[in-house]
């Protein structure tokens, strides 16, 4: 009897379990695919006074959930190697449903190769919390020639 029942409670959770993949209430699913969209950024003097730029372009962004909110995760492109210190920087943004990070990095401090696009992304990461979630249907990252938004 305790066969049986081990069996179905396998069944009942490997049912739910795959029902629930695509579901919008699984948190895995709570932002899709990114998208790039061609942008013309303004000079910004945050970014002087810190003394970085914003990487040339943002090539993936990805949102991954974690039991405390969200990981926020960018690669970006700068156009030679060397780019250092990057950073995703939240900004504020107009709408209270979207949240806005600028992809910042830091020039090399002297001549550098192009080299391939392998050798020259870098990868910068912030974190959000189930609070700062809260309402939030978007999150984008701004890079100097195109800005990269996954939507829930």
């Amino acid at each position: 009897m305790k066969r049986k029942t081990n069996a179905v409670l396998a069944l009942v959770a490997a049912t739910l379990t795959v029902s629930a993949c695509s579901s919008r209430l699984n948190p895995v699913n709570w932002f899709g695919r990114d998208r790039s969209e061609v942008v013309t950024v303004a000079a910004d003097p945050a970014i002087t006074r810190d003394g970085r730029r914003y990487v040339d372009q943002v090539t993936e962004l990805a949102v991954d959930a974690t039991p405390s909110g969200a990981i926020v995760r960018a690669v970006g492109l700068p156009p030679i190697q060397g780019y250092w210190d990057a950073e995703l920087v939240r900004v504020k943004s107009s709408d209270p449903s979207a949240v806005v990070f600028e992809f910042r990095v830091v020039p090399p401090l002297g001549p550098r190769r192009q080299s391939t696009q392998q050798s020259r992304e870098i990868i910068a990461g912030a974190s959000l919390s189930n609070i700062a979630l809260q309402g939030v249907r978007s999150i984008s990252v701004v890079g100097a020639r195109n800005t990269r938004t996954v939507r829930r």
